[in-house]
């Protein structure tokens, strides 16, 4: 019987597995190396080595309401995307609401973990940790690793030629990078176009002498912000949208998703994205097609060699660099993990719905947040917790091995041949969280809303597929969800309300409310609504 579970890390997905795991009955103790919980969204003005944090201007890329924890809203005044600040700030809201600091152990690093002797009985693991005053050892019947994604920045020096060996100027990865202070009147070079680049580029846009940005694959930018003025998110993952994916052939929607996001500008004329590439990228950025327009942000293609002072490009052409900022990604790495574990899973789609390892002889080793989704990740890892402990509790049983290593062999042939933006393991938000939501047991009955609660049925249809849902019932039900998914819209505006005009020509608020859920169904072609 699964007691006590150790927890590693306490940025987001560590907090929720410490609650996850009280609501379940379970004893957490949460070792986290740094000083303060919040992990990667803890912004410091200088790097730190042993944890990867946020730069000064991130600001979210979903909104409030669709990343916030599924029994704990944000905040009515708060604004709808939230400086890394503020989100610090809903954290410690959250840690003291439910009683979670008293669980953590700050300034201890994680140093081993390992399966017990007995393991193949007992499922318990050998967990050693270090501190200031010395290493300790402990016994947990069951673990919880929550260090995320962002743990070991890659930096694929061999693939540019000339950058070690004869470039003078300066380069570094996008995880040293804190603030525009040093790049002032330099001619810089981001390399790599995912989110992190296109905010760096307009950062630097505005104090460098001239940014380049060199992409390899096409790139389709998308706004935060929604033709009707609310958030993308909000209108974009519903279930309506869901369940227009499953119907319509795949090209369909590709043709109707592409032609969205042309409807903002052409992605071409901007040399970004063209509609025949067959693999692109989607990023969240409004002020980067300005920036180009302005011609503060030149685009150019893959760097061929780097020579003292510039940097050559595939199509010939050369410019000269004073830095270069890598926005190339991250590789996870769980180093306190013995090799024998480790090795089970290379990635996360090797793990059994991306956070069990399925060969293991007791399921009580769970990766929390190890997950790429169209959508907030935060939100995703609180389910997996929900799950993981109600499995650690007893509550819920993982399937045979047979049939785990079958759905991870699923899993990987439709990342391969899926749709090009859902590669590197990022998957449908809706579908995700139902497929966790219905293991533990917690998936909202549609069918039943209709009968017996219609208002509430069409709002989770058409609005937003929100956090609270999942608290409508099963385990851990809140009583509270109902009423945080059908005042969804005054948390929206209230943050808004600063300067309050007259809108008696403008539609009711059951019109407006009706306006919402409805919104959806304005992505759509004429053709498809006719």
């Amino acid at each position: 019987m699964v007691r006590r579970v150790a927890i590693i890390g306490a940025g987001a997905s560590g907090l929720a597995s410490i609650k996850c795991c009280l609501e379940d009955g379970l004893e957490p103790t949460c070792f986290e190396q740094s000083e303060d919980i919040g992990g990667l969204w803890r912004y410091e003005d200088t790097a730190d080595s042993r944890r990867t944090s946020v730069y000064r201007s991130v600001i979210t890329n979903t909104s409030k309401e669709m990343s916030c924890f599924s029994d704990f809203p944000c905040p009515d005044n708060f604004p709808n995307f939230l400086p890394h600040h503020q989100l610090l700030e809903y954290f410690r809201m959250y840690a003291r609401h439910f009683g979670l600091l008293q669980h953590i152990h700050f300034q201890t690093t994680v140093r081993s973990v390992k399966k017990r002797p007995d393991f193949s009985t007992s499922g318990q693991w050998d967990v050693v940790t270090e501190t200031k005053t010395g290493r300790e050892s402990h016994v947990f019947d069951a673990v919880m690793v929550c260090t995320g994604r962002y743990q070991e920045p890659l930096l694929p020096l061999a693939s540019f030629p000339g950058i070690e060996t004869r470039f003078r100027g300066q380069y570094l990865h996008s995880r040293e990078y804190r603030h525009t202070e040093g790049f002032q009147g330099k001619r810089v070079l981001v390399v790599g176009l995912g989110n992190t680049g296109g905010d760096i580029s307009v950062e630097l846009s505005r104090v460098a002498a001239k940014v380049f940005v060199s992409a390899r694959s096409s790139t389709w930018v998308v706004s935060r912000i929604s033709s009707h003025g609310f958030p993308l998110d909000m209108v974009t993952r519903t279930r309506l949208i869901h369940f227009l994916e499953w119907l319509l052939p795949s090209g369909i929607m590709k043709r109707i998703k592409l032609g969205k996001f042309n409807s903002w500008f052409n992605h071409t004329n901007y040399g970004l994205a063209s509609v025949h590439s067959p693999k692109f990228n989607v990023i969240i950025n409004e002020e980067l097609p300005f920036c180009i327009l302005s011609g503060t942000v030149v685009l150019k293609p893959t760097v061929k060699e780097f020579t003292e002072s510039s940097a050559v490009f595939e199509d010939g052409t050369t410019e000269n660099i004073d830095v270069v900022v890598f926005t190339t990604g991250y590789g996870f790495s769980f180093p306190f993990l013995e090799d024998s574990v480790r090795s089970l899973f290379q990635q996360s789609y090797s793990l059994y719905k991306s956070i069990f390892p399925p060969q293991l002889e007791k399921p009580t080793l769970a990766i929390i947040g190890l997950i790429q989704l169209m959508g907030s990740v935060m939100v995703g890892a609180e389910m997996q917790a929900r799950w993981v402990t109600s499995v650690f509790a007893g509550f819920n049983k993982l399937p045979p091995i047979s049939k785990m290593m079958a759905d991870i062999s699923k899993k990987k042939k439709q990342l391969a041949k899926g749709p090009p933006e859902q590669v590197n393991t990022r998957m449908n938000f809706v579908s995700y969280m139902d497929d966790l939501a219905s293991c533990a047991g917690v998936k909202p009955s549609m069918l039943w809303l209709f009968l017996t609660d219609p208002r509430l049925a069409l709002a989770l249809f058409f609005g937003p597929c929100l956090p609270y849902q999942y608290r409508l019932r099963g385990r851990g039900r809140w009583s509270g969800a109902r009423g945080a998914i059908l005042t969804q819209r005054q948390r929206v505006l209230e943050p808004l309300r600063t300067r309050v005009l007259d809108d008696s020509l403008g539609a009711s608020t059951g019109s407006s409310w009706l306006g919402l859920l409805a919104m959806p169904l304005l992505l759509l072609p004429p053709f498809l609504l006719s």
